[in-house]
C-alpha cells in the first residue's frame, strides 16, 4: 500500500468511525457530509471524495458498524467452543458493548429509522441484523437449545428493550436486570464445561 493509499484508507476510516458514533445517536438520515466534514475539519469535496453520494456513506457507515460490532461482540467469543460457551459470552459482550458505549445501539437507531423505508439503505441494515439472528441461532442449535430461532428473537429482544429503556429514562440498572434475564434463557446449557 502507498503512503497516499494508505493515507486515504486511514482517513476513510475514521470519518466513517465518527459516522457511526454519529449515527448511533441521531440516525442514518442526520448522517450528512457537510455535518462529517465540519467535524473532522476537513472540506466537504474532501470529504465528498470518499464516498461520491449520501447514500454510499449510510451504506458504508452500516459496514463500519458491523465491523465494529463484530470486533466488539463476536471476535472475542470465537476463543471459546462452539455452542454454549460461544453464545454465554457473545450475549455478555452484546449488553456489555451496550452498557460501555454512550450513544446507544447503532442497530436499534438505525433499524427503527428505516424499518418502512424501502431501498438499499433498510436492506443493508436488514441483512446485517440477520447475519447476528442467524449467528445466534446456529450456536443455540449447536448448544442444543429446543427452539434456536425464539431463543435468539428473545435474545435480541431482551439487549434491545435495555438498550431502548437506558437511553430513555438513564436508567443504567436495566442491563443487569437484562444480564438477569440472559442468564434465565440461557440456563444451564449443556456443552459449557467446568
Amino acid at each position: 500500500m502507498t503512503p497516499v493509499t494508505q493515507k486515504g484508507s486511514e482517513t476513510r476510516a475514521s470519518i466513517l468511525d465518527r459516522a457511526v458514533d454519529l449515527a448511533s445517536v441521531e440516525g442514518l438520515e442526520g448522517l450528512t457530509i457537510g455535518r462529517l466534514a465540519a467535524e473532522l475539519r476537513m472540506s466537504k469535496s474532501g470529504l465528498f471524495a470518499h464516498f461520491g453520494s449520501k447514500q454510499e456513506l449510510q451504506l458504508a457507515t452500516i459496514g463500519a458498524a458491523g465491523e465494529r460490532f463484530r470486533a466488539a461482540v463476536i471476535d472475542p467469543a470465537l476463543e471459546l467452543p462452539d455452542g454454549a460457551p460461544r453464545l454465554r459470552a457473545m450475549a455478555e459482550r452484546y449488553l456489555d458493548q451496550l452498557q460501555d458505549y454512550s450513544g446507544g445501539c447503532f442497530w436499534a437507531a438505525t433499524s427503527a429509522e428505516y424499518d418502512d423505508r424501502p431501498g438499499p439503505v433498510r436492506d443493508a441494515i436488514a441483512a446485517a441484523l440477520d447475519a447476528w439472528l442467524r449467528e445466534l441461532e446456529r450456536q443455540a442449535r449447536i448448544a442444543g437449545i429446543d427452539n434456536p430461532e425464539r431463543f435468539a428473537f428473545e435474545l435480541f429482544s431482551l439487549v434491545m428493550g435495555a438498550n431502548a429503556r437506558s437511553r430513555l429514562s438513564g436508567d443504567r440498572e436495566v442491563f443487569a436486570h437484562a444480564r438477569e434475564a440472559i442468564d434465565r434463557l440461557l440456563g444451564d446449557l449443556a456443552g459449557e464445561g467446568g
